[in-house]
């Protein structure tokens, strides 16, 4: 058994918890999130804020995922956790598809219903959400978020921080600029900059990310 710390209290958590309870051999032991103030206790499981990583993260068998939604967040968080010595767990949901010749870095939560083709690369710390594809010869750089529905056609890029909204398209061989948002329901048939907000069918670049 993998004793698990999550890191976020919100909806997101809710599925992130969902999807460790399906996989088995996981024991979770902590949810961490700064809405709490003291340390409590329920049915074995520590809550308290986000600075008991640092007390946790000494226990060489437990493990970190980060179940918060936004990118820039989830991004300073990792980097927090990374000094103080974490090892990041890799989530797969058991009703997913994943190819053997994919590969999904540390701290990446794959939901259910999601298929990941062949040679499809996911950086660290991408959340691949439920029922979206992403097909065959993709790049997903790290904090990026696949939204619920979306599809990556064939040789997508998809940047850094970026986030694909629920039910979006991207046609073949299209890249999405680091830090970049798609979205919802957009099909995007050019490449998208960095740091730009595309929306629409055709997606068109409307205005600047603020990400922070």
């Amino acid at each position: 058994m993998r004793k698990i710390v999550v890191i976020g209290h919100g909806g997101h958590s809710k599925v992130v918890q969902d999807t460790i309870q399906s996989l088995g051999g996981h024991t979770l032991i902590a949810v961490l999130d700064d809405r709490y103030t003291d340390i409590s206790y329920k049915d074995g499981v520590q809550f308290g804020p986000v600075s008991e990583a640092k007390k946790l993260a000494k226990d060489h068998d437990v493990v970190f995922t980060i179940a918060i939604g936004t990118n820039w967040v989830r991004e300073k968080i990792a980097k927090e956790l990374y000094d103080y010595g974490a090892t990041f767990e890799t989530l797969i949901h058991p009703f997913s598809f994943v190819s053997p010749s994919a590969h999904i870095g540390p701290g990446s939560v794959v939901m259910a219903g999601t298929v990941i083709n062949a040679d499809a690369v996911i950086g660290s710390h991408v959340i691949v959400n439920s029922g979206s594809i992403v097909e065959h010869d993709n790049f997903i750089g790290d904090y990026a978020h696949i939204s619920p529905g979306s599809v990556m056609t064939g040789n997508v890029t998809v940047g850094t921080g970026a986030h694909v909204g629920a039910g979006a398209k991207v046609i073949p061989g299209k890249t999405i600029g680091d830090w970049a948002v798609v979205g919802a329901g957009a099909v995007v048939v050019h490449d998208i900059p960095h740091e730009q907000t595309a929306v629409g069918v055709p997606a068109v670049v409307k205005s600047k990310v603020l990400i922070k």
